[in-house]
């Protein structure tokens, strides 16, 4: 007879803030110098970090929709063109080609990832470049810490003169043949959100090696106000109020300071997690993909069809213990405001959103947490 357990005495989020304990004193400087608004020495140290580090050029933008949209419109995306994108990703991916007046090509994920497929990539250009009708653009995105298959997908865009944004919103630290993800296509995107790896509680950067692109980009997010001698408003373009502040750069600059602190701490969660659960048949980890590292920002679990749970399920059972869980994403092929744009393939999504359970994955998450959730998914399993 199982033995009923209580609801953990607080929520377990699924992943939350870390904060390393420096990042007041970036604060408390920028309110010193008076410097909280778009300009000002965090920002510059930040974007300069990029460029030191990563080798490339970056632009610190309000998030990480905001770089994916104006990252697009810089890649010359616009009314009636069609882009490409993952089906298996938060809608976050997807939104900005619909600010532009352009339509979603939805790809299908490959199993060895969980990413958009090159496989079925390469169909769907073979096919289109036969009638001339090749896509604008492809957003290849990086999901849930995990490296797409890049050279692939990166070759065949090359074929065909195609350009590519890369969306790491959720891959920081997340390595593509030993070097971050978000800098190999024309533009990458990251986010600084409340539950990324490291946060600023909000914000994204925008970059790349093409500085016309960032420098255009850099314009339109201040609202394109144009240079006036009379120190007139002047616009000749449509802005945007997608600017960073000095005050959260200073955060993100902080947290920057202990990426692979969170990273290596992500990691032994979800090993955790795999040893937890060796002797459940049911529950089998999300792959690693060979050609990089997986940050493990969420620890995925995949559900045997055999058992009498769904992810929905599970996630609605795990909250009754007051553990915070979710399905990976319901594919955006399948979704009401997206479900009449045109999908290659969505099986191997589906598959996964209705099998694939994320757990709570937060860097400061407590053994005793860890375990409760452990036990709480074992009850429920066996």
């Amino acid at each position: 007879m199982k033995v009923a357990l209580k609801p953990y005495p607080t929520r377990i989020c699924l992943s939350q803030p870390h904060l390393s304990g420096k990042e007041l004193l970036k604060v408390q400087q920028a309110f010193e110098t008076n410097r909280l608004s778009t300009v000002g020495p965090n920002l510059d140290a930040l974007e300069g970090r990029c460029h030191k580090e990563w080798g490339v050029n970056a632009v610190a933008l309000a998030s990480g929709t905001a770089a994916i949209h104006l990252g697009l419109k810089a890649l010359g995306v616009g009314p009636g063109d069609q882009v490409v994108v993952s089906t298996l990703t938060s809608s976050a991916s997807a939104n900005p080609i619909l600010y532009l007046g352009a339509q979603p090509v939805f790809i299908d994920s490959e199993k060895t990832s969980w990413n958009l497929d090159p496989n079925l990539l390469d169909d769907f250009l073979k096919k289109r470049a036969r009638f001339n009708k090749l896509p604008k653009a492809v957003v290849v995105v990086h999901a849930l810490g995990q490296p797409a298959n890049l050279k692939n997908i990166l070759d065949l865009c090359r074929i065909y003169e195609l350009p590519v944004l890369e969306d790491a919103a959720e891959a920081m630290g997340t390595l593509y043949d030993g070097r971050q993800v978000g800098t190999f296509a024309d533009l990458g995107a990251f986010s600084f959100d409340a539950n990324k790896i490291i946060t600023a509680s909000s914000g994204g950067l925008l970059v790349g090696h093409n500085h016309a692109y960032l420098d255009q980009v850099r314009h339109w997010s201040a609202l394109a106000m144009d240079p006036d001698p009379g120190n007139n408003h002047w616009h000749t373009q449509l802005g945007y109020s997608y600017q960073f502040s000095n005050l959260l750069a200073g955060i993100a600059l902080a947290q920057l300071d202990v990426l692979e602190t969170r990273v290596a701490q992500r990691i032994h969660v979800f090993e955790r997690y795999v040893q937890g659960f060796k002797n459940i048949p049911a529950l089998s980890p999300m792959p690693a993909a060979p050609w990089g590292r997986h940050t493990r920002w969420l620890s995925c679990f995949e559900i045997s069809p055999k058992t009498r749970h769904t992810s929905g399920s599970l996630s609605q059972k795990l909250l009754h213990y007051n553990i915070e869980s979710r399905p990976v994403w319901k594919p955006l092929h399948t979704q009401p405001v997206f479900i009449a744009f045109e999908n290659v393939g969505g099986a191997m999504a589906e598959h996964i959103n209705r099998h694939a359970i994320c757990l709570p994955s937060s860097s400061n998450l407590s053994p005793e947490q860890q375990d409760y959730v452990i036990e709480c998914v074992k009850a429920e399993l066996s």
